[in-house]
């Protein structure tokens, strides 16, 4: 089972947060901490990550010991991380839909790849038989409610969804796609749902929120292995 906090842009353009915020993640058990790279990031905007920046976040994920991954969503993003080894990627379902050709570039890496299909309107998946890549089902609304979930997976698989991205309020639909199988968790992390900095913070697992969602994911998965 995969956990992945997605930090995303929930450091409110204060890049020394994240330091707290990766911490956090690894406290809250974590095995990922996510970020986005290639949006909102022009001159001024809330999420203008340079080099200096994605070496400290690294360095930071190396001292806390968990992964950081980046979800990469434009060109530049694509040109300013390819000279680092990173181990995993993500695709954002925006990424999928208006620009495939940067999706394969990503899905080249030849890394072990997560995509997000909330925006991917065809039966096909987007990269069927390739082993690396993990498909996650996905809604893209800010939240997602109860009335948007109709067709929730009843069963994940590794083969098709391996996993969920998520969007709604609270840990529940989490904990649901664990039972129906699951094995990659990607949940929004901040600090402080209460800011309104940007809409991800209401939708988001605070520190309590998410170790409470490992805990019990990880209790669901253990009693499914023994199938109970």
């Amino acid at each position: 089972m995969i956990f992945i906090a997605e930090i995303g842009m929930n450091h409110n353009g204060n890049f020394n947060l994240c330091y707290e915020l990766i911490k956090q993640a690894k406290l809250s058990g974590a095995d990922i901490a996510k970020f986005q790279l290639g949006w909102r990031d022009k001159k001024g905007e809330i999420n203008q990550i340079n080099d200096k920046i994605i070496k400290d976040l690294i360095s930071w994920g190396k001292h806390f010991e968990i992964e950081i991954m980046f979800s990469i969503i434009s060109e530049n993003a694509y040109e300013m991380i390819k000279k680092y080894k990173m181990k995993k990627f993500k695709i954002a379902s925006r990424t999928v839909k208006e620009n495939f050709k940067l999706a394969k570039k990503i899905v080249n890496f030849n890394c072990i790849t997560y995509v997000s299909l909330g925006m991917w309107d065809k039966k096909k998946l987007p990269f069927p038989n390739n082993k690396k890549v993990k498909h996650l089902w996905c809604k893209s609304l800010y939240p997602t409610f109860n009335k948007d979930l109709k067709q929730f997976p009843k069963k994940f698989t590794e083969n098709f969804y391996a996993g969920y991205s998520d969007h709604t309020i609270g840990i529940e639909t989490c904990l649901l796609a664990i039972s129906r199988g699951a094995k990659i968790i990607e949940k929004h992390f901040t600090l402080d749902k209460s800011s309104n900095v940007i809409r991800d913070h209401a939708l988001s697992a605070t520190p309590e929120e998410f170790r409470q969602l490992v805990n019990l994911g990880r209790e669901i998965e253990k009693k499914i292995n023994l199938n109970i």
